[in-house]
Order: structure tokens, then sequence, then C-alpha cells
């Protein structure tokens, strides 16, 4: 139930003129059964003697009383510690009040009756929730958001002409006016008030009264018409540009003012945090995002891993170091106000936000630590709106954005006034943002948004959209291509990648004082994206000095959207700051970060068409049948069934295998003949049904229309072949492969070496493979998408001796032999042992014959073990990068 729900339930039920069933109706509100409150309601399970009391065994003991509300809650306590067993609430109220205590917390509610509804979270154990549980879910900010959400229906629905822009706007200039009257910008409950007093129940004279104020809020007091009604004199002016635009005339019924009026009365504006109920709202009027309300805005940690490396450490310890320096606190001051931050895809404004509640706490320390060095000081502001600049492509959300800001810029108004004497900074007239434009990002100019000098100290930041080549609207392909001025291909580019080169170029320009950093998918940095985009970037003059490498990107709400992630941040050549490696426990220091973000040299890894670089025999994709949605393959049942009628068929089929079929260890039967053999069959009426239907696929298709009995390769072995899952579960140490004799044919979900010597298995069932897959070749998701042109083509292989390959091919068929010895399907020996949620153990005898070879392949590549995984890696860069240059 949303919390709305439960709070006009319990509102309804206060409201009512007889409070004789108002527990049990109360109780009905919560996760009660039916059966349980009816029991209650005749006395059957109501272990209470008192009249007026109610006890409901480990859930309750309630007492109405008309007598001292403090003694009577006094008396029921004392009552209850007496019991063997305590209930989880003790609630007495004489309707007017209610004092409750949480037995198990030992929390105490003191509220007045009329105000119930909106401490209903209090009694929500009943409901196996707990009270911090539900606090960290930003109650106040989803409050706010599903009762919009109400509103806004309901005006667009009594509205149908309505623009979109005009109910937008209202819904913003809404939301201003009551956080305002409950945060001491308007007096306390003035809109809501004037609301309630001035117009009409039925809501028919509300728009009217809607026009009058937003129109004088725009206006200075000394401006206004002389004529001007005295309630609207009690209103402040604003300014800020929110109340600039004409109001769009709307209609409003019983039931939209009844909202409005329930989101003065319901909601505590002062406890929302600007930056959640930003993205919140937005929500609220896009019908796209509706259904994950509560569910898509950035959390504060999350947020803040983007803006730590890249500025406020580096503030942070520019304030350490100043302590006690009254020059260098002054300079740190003075230094906070310039500084200029650019989200260049800011949604409704949380990367925005954050930073601008940093930058004036940090104004608040500086001040702080003035003041206990004895040194007096009148307060000038340094932090400004001003400083903040946003692009982002729906006008909603950029109204959003500034509104939020605003409210942002409010709140530490009120903390400043709080922790320094005499520092006033008022909120009214509202203060501009510096510019949040609504636009294109991938064409608009950046420095027009934002514009810099070379002395200006300047910071971009975000998280724009990934969109992969596949998943992009013909525009967005447009806005790449139009980017790139056809330097390259951009068919196959992440639509993020127009972010990282525009915030390169704009580097490039203004050099060593800017900065930027981005969360992006992890495809930039795996897979053959990284052969393509990054020496762009390098070109621009610019290097990785900081990075998170693959976590879980979570959003705190009601439901958790996760998705796997990177930190990139680069500056100019010309920046000195030290680079370093972030990730759950820290960072580490490090002397480059390359673009697979590791510790290493700056190799870029590109994608070898055609045969090995090194000493490999040469990969293939397995055979694509291209058969009609698999007419030419047969279940094991169906092949029985031919092969009992027809037992000289059997010569025509083989055992078909693909990746799902090598981890299960199973496998299928495909129809595999030469002409030849067709014209033997082609009388039969369940294969030549087959064929004709392969046939039908494939009228368009010339050459393959004409040879419908046979798959579109036909790739085989002579003796045995090396099969590899194209895609394979990246929470196994390593990917199941196997070899497989000439009975077998394997399709496309799969990648061939066919007659291969046995020790190529052994190398690419090894360790250092499995590094050079993880890092360069691609992922799908968290899988490993295994890519013969640049995971196994450029795999480095060293000078093996016929001794190494012999001691190699040994340890193969032990694992070979322990696999079938130990039985079972590939996907049960390998596990998932790296799985986050039930992770399921390697089986031991073969992981310690997979080390065992690790070790014997580690010795190929040199004579001194490894330190790491990241020692390996880089020594297999350094083999590509000789070998390519050679």
């Amino acid at each position: 139930m949303a919390i709305t729900e439960i709070e006009d339930r319990i509102s309804d039920i206060i409201t009512q003129d007889n409070h004789d069933q108002f527990i049990y109706d109360f109780l009905s509100v919560y996760d009660f059964p039916k059966a349980t409150i009816t029991k209650l309601r005749k006395g059957t399970n109501n272990l209470a003697k008192e009249p007026g009391e109610v006890y409901l065994k480990n859930r309750l003991y309630f007492k109405h009383t008309d007598t001292d509300l403090m003694q009577s809650f006094v008396d029921v306590k004392e009552k209850v510690n007496q019991l063997g067993s305590k209930p989880r609430y003790i609630m007495v109220t004489d309707f007017k009040n209610v004092l409750a205590e949480d037995t198990k917390t030992s929390d105490t509610l003191d509220v007045e009756f009329e105000r119930l509804p909106q401490k209903f979270e209090f009694f929500l154990a009943w409901n196996g929730i707990e009270k911090a549980d539900f606090e960290k879910e930003n109650p106040a900010d989803i409050r706010a958001a599903e009762r919009f959400a109400k509103l806004y229906d309901v005006v667009v629905k009594d509205n149908p002409n309505a623009t979109r822009h005009g109910l937008n706007l209202f819904l913003i200039r809404i939301l201003f006016c009551l956080f305002a009257e409950d945060t001491d910008i308007f007096e306390k409950n003035l809109f809501t008030n004037c609301l309630k007093q001035l117009t009409k129940s039925d809501g028919s004279d509300l728009d009217s009264f809607i026009d009058k104020l937003f129109s004088v809020l725009d206006v200075e007091k000394e401006n206004r018409p002389s004529d001007t009604p005295s309630w609207l004199a009690d209103f402040p002016y604003v300014d800020g540009d929110l109340f600039v635009d004409p109001h769009e005339h709307l209609k409003f019924t019983e039931q939209s003012r009844k909202l409005i009026i329930d989101a003065g009365e319901k909601l505590e504006w002062d406890q929302i945090n600007p930056d959640i109920l930003g993205s919140m709202i937005q929500a609220v009027a896009s019908e796209d995002s509706r259904s994950h309300l509560g569910m898509h805005y950035t959390s504060v940690p999350n947020i803040m891993k983007v803006i730590k490396p890249l500025f406020l450490d580096d503030l942070r310890q520019a304030f350490e170091d100043a302590r006690g320096n009254e020059k260098k606190l002054n300079q740190l001051y003075d230094r906070i106000g310039k500084i200029k931050f650019m989200d260049p895809a800011c949604g409704s404004g949380n990367f925005l936000i954050i930073t601008y509640k940093e930058l004036r706490q940090l104004e608040i320390d500086i001040l702080k630590e003035l003041n206990q060095m004895g040194i007096a000081t009148m307060y000038v502001p340094s932090v400004t709106l001003d400083q903040f600049y946003g692009i982002e492509i729906n006008d909603f959300a950029c109204d959003v954005t500034r509104l939020s800001l605003w409210i942002a810029e409010h709140q530490m108004n009120i903390k400043l006034r709080k922790e320094i004497d005499n520092a006033v900074r008022p909120t009214l007239p509202l203060q501009h943002a510096g510019a949040i434009v609504c636009g294109n990002a991938l064409n608009i100019k950046w420095n027009k948004v934002m514009p810099c000098s070379l002395e200006e100290e300047a910071y971009i930041f975000g998280n724009p959209p990934y969109l992969g080549a596949n998943n992009q609207t013909v525009q967005q392909k447009s806005d790449l291509a139009n980017l790139f001025e056809n330097s390259i291909k951009t068919g196959e580019l992440d639509y993020i990648c127009g972010w990282f080169y525009k915030a390169a170029c704009y580097v490039n320009k203004w050099d060593k004082n800017l900065q930027f950093s981005f969360v992006t998918t992890n495809s930039l940095t795996e897979g053959k994206l990284v052969g393509i985009f990054w020496p762009l970037i390098f070109e621009k003059g610019l290097r990785i000095t900081s990075a998170y490498k693959n976590f879980k990107w979570s959003n705190n709400a009601k439901s958790n959207a996760q998705v796997i992630v990177e930190i990139i941040q680069l500056s100019s050549l010309n920046n000195k700051m030290k680079k370093k490696i972030y990730d759950s426990h820290g960072y580490k220091e490090v002397s480059n970060i390359n673009v697979y973000l590791n510790d290493g040299p700056t190799t870029i890894v590109k994608e070898a068409k055609g045969s090995p670089i090194f000493n490999l025999p040469t990969m293939f994709s397995g055979n694509r049948p291209t058969d009609g949605r698999g007419q030419l393959r047969f279940t094991k049942e169906e092949y029985k069934e031919i092969i009992n009628s027809h037992p000289e068929y059997n010569p025509y089929f083989k055992r078909l295998v693909g990746g799902k079929q090598i981890t299960n260890s199973t496998f299928d039967y495909v129809l595999w003949i030469n002409e030849k053999q067709w014209l033997n069959i082609k009388n039969d009426p369940v294969l030549s049904k087959r064929v004709q239907k392969v046939a039908d696929a494939r009228k368009n298709l010339k050459k393959l229309k004409m040879t419908p009995w046979r798959f579109r390769d036909i790739r085989k072995p002579n003796t045995n072949m090396i099969v590899i899952p194209a895609t394979s579960s990246g929470s196994r140490i390593y990917i199941p492969m196997t070899i497989l004799d000439n009975r077998y044919i394997a399709n496309n979900s799969t990648f061939v070496i066919y007659d291969a010597p046995i020790w190529v298995l052994g190398l690419l069932e090894s360790n250092m493979h499995m590094i050079w897959v993880d890092q360069i070749g691609g992922k799908l998701k968290e899988d490993f998408r295994y890519a013969k042109n640049l995971a196994y083509n450029t795999f480095p292989v060293p000078e093996l001796s016929t001794r190494r390959k012999n001691e190699i091919e040994a340890l193969v068929w032990k694992i070979l032999d322990i696999r079938d010895e130990e039985g079972g399907t590939l996907a049960d020996l390998y596990g998932s042992p790296l799985a986050e949620k039930n992770p399921k153990p390697m089986n031991p005898r073969l992981l310690a014959a997979h080390q065992e070879l690790d070790q014997v392949v580690d010795r190929a590549y040199r004579d001194r073990p490894f330190k790491d995984d990241n020692e390996r890696l880089s020594l297999l860069l350094d083999m590509y990068s000789k070998k390519v240059n050679k």
C-alpha cells in the first residue's frame, strides 16, 4: 500500500464522529488478518479486563481514557510490566492526543490525535518493517511524490487540452509554495490557509486564486498595484524566474482542491531531500517513468564516488592543511566561491545539488574554524548558485533542477544561521543558477553554457545515458555521427561516448584547470569499443587520473535498480595530480591508469581479424544454421523416432552442441548431409517438410535457398575440436570449455578450433587466458562474452618448447579425466564461486587440477612467480604491444 493510502485511511478513521471502533479500524490499516480483528471486536481474543482497554497478545495494549492522559499511560505501563510477554506497542488516547511506546526500541510517540496519520510509520513493526529501515527510504520524499502523483493525475484528467509545459509549471510552483510555507520562506501555513479560507470548496474559483497569487509573486512589494488585496500583500517577492511565465488557466474541482490542501497539511516539507524529491517529482510528470516512482534517483554515496576524487577530497585536504592559518583559510574561502561545476546530463539535478550542499558545508566549516581561532568575521557569501550549470533535454527536468537547487540553498541557509552566529543569508529573492539549459547536450556548445578562461577552475561530472549501439534511436545515432564529423564510423559507439568526447574537447581547450568524471558501463573499458574509442580521447591530450572499477550502482529507493558501472575521471596531461584506483576498500596510488582501469602501460588492444597474431591455430565461429528457427535440429526424442522407423538414416545425423549444451553437458541432433544424401531422403515426409520450411525461410537469400538441406556454415572436425561457449557466467573462475570428437557439430553460439593440439585447450583454460578474456574481451552484463578477434586472436603466447606443451597437455587430460570421474554437468563442476548471492563452489578436485595447470602456464611466461593478476596483465599487454609494434 502506498504511503498516502495509509495516511488517508487513517485520516478517514480519526475524522469519524464516533470513535468506539477506532482501535479495530486502526489495526485494519496494518497487516492484521481480518479474522483476528473480527475476534478482537467480539472480545474473544481480547485479554484486557478493564472497559476501554484492548490487549492483543504480543501486539498491542490499547486504552481509551477520559481522565489524565499521562497518568493513564503510566498505569498501562505498570500493567504491561506485570505481563509474561510484552506487547510490541502500548497506545493510550483521549481522542485529542495520543501517547504510545514501542516496547522493543523504547521509542515513544506524543502527538495530537489529528496528526496520527502522519505518524503511521511508528507502528510499521506490525507489517514487519522496523522504523529505522523505513526512514532509510526517505519517507518524506516518497510522501510528497505520491501526493503529487495523485494531484497531477486529477488535474491532467480535468484539463485534457492543457499543455504539458503548463501543467508541469503549475506543479513546480505549487510545490515551491508548499515548501516555502513550511520552512519560513513564507509565513507558516500561509499558502494553505489562504487557499482554504479564500476559495470555494468546489474548486470553481481556485484557478483565479492561483493566477492572482502566481502573478504577484514575481513583483517586488513596492511595485505591486495599490489595489492589491491584503491577503496577497502577505506574500513576499520570490523572483528567480519561477513565476515569470504567465499561469496557464486550468480547471479545478473539489477533489483537486482537497489534494492541494492535503499536500499542505499532511506533508512535512522541512524534512525533504531536494536531490531525491527532484527525481521523484520528475517521474510524476513523466508517463514512462511513473511506474518507477521512487526508483530512479541516485544515492548520495554513489554521487560522492564521483565528486570526491574529482574535487571534494582535494578541497577537504586543503581545508585540513589550512587549519590555524587565517591566510590559507581565506584563500580557500575565496577559491570555492569561484569554481564552476557542470553536469551535461543533469536530469533533475542530483549531482549539482549534492555538490552545492557539500561546498556550502565547507564554507560553513571554514567560518567555524576562523571563529574558533578568535578571528571576527563579517559574513560574506562565498558559494553561490551561479557557479552551477547543467544541460538536460527534458524541459520539466530543467525546472525541477532549478527548484531543487533553491530548496537546497534554503536548507543550507538555515544550517548556516544555526551554526554561525550573526550569519544570515536570505533565500528570497531566489538566486539564479548559473545556467540550467534545456537542449541536446551533444548538439550544444558547452563553452557557451559554462564559459571558462584559462585561469578558472572547473569540473564536469554526471551520469550520462549509456545506450548501447543497438538501443539508440535514429536521432541518437545522428547525434554521434554529427559530433564525430565522420572521423570514425560511429555505428558501434555507445551513446555515452559522445559525452566523453565533448568533455575531452572542452578540457583540451582550457587545459589543466579542468577535469571531468562520468559514470559509465564497462563497455568503454572492455571489448572492441576500447580500440575504436579511446584513441580519440588520447588524441585530445588527456589521461585517466582516477577510476572506480566494476561496482554495482544502486539507487536508494523502494526497489533497488542496479547496474554494473565504472567511474572514469580524466584531465589534461599537464595536470600533475596523483592517479588513484578505487574499490570498496579504498584506493591505491599508481603510476599510470590504462584504458582497462589497471595499473599499467597505456596499451590499447584492437581486434585482430583473420588469424591469431601469436602462434595459435585458427579459431572459427560455430556453424550458423539459418534454418527457419531450428528446422534442421532434432531433439533426442525426435531423432529416436526417425531412426526407429528408418535406421538407414543414422549416418545423416550428427550430435549438435551450442554454448548452453556444453555447459549443461547435453546435446541435440542435427540433419547433416550433402547433396547426394539429400536426394536419398527428399521423399521422406518428415524430413522433406522440415527442409521445405528452411527453403521458405531462405527464399530471399540467393545462395542459401539453393541448399535448404544444410546449415549455412558446414565446418566439422576431422578428428576433434575445442569448443568454447560464446557466453558464460562471470561468476565462474574459468570458462567451461570442452573437446569433442567428429560425431559432433558446434553451432554459432560457440567458438571452435578444429583438429587442434590438446595443449591449446590448456592455454585457454588457464588463469592467464581468463585474465585476458576478463580485461580485454567484452562482457554481457557481468557474464563473459567470448570474442574471437579480440580475446583469442590477440592473446599473447610465448614460444613453447615441446616439453612445455607435453606438460600442459598432460594436465589437460587430467582435468578431462576428473570431469568424467566426478560426473555431473560442467555447470555443476565449475559452479559459481564468485556469485554474490548463493555462491556454489567449484568441484575441489577440478579446482586443484586447474590451479596446477595455472602454475605450469605461468612458468611458461616467466621464471619467477607473479605477485597478482595485475602483474600478469601488465606482462600480457607488454607482449602484445611489442608484437604489434614489431
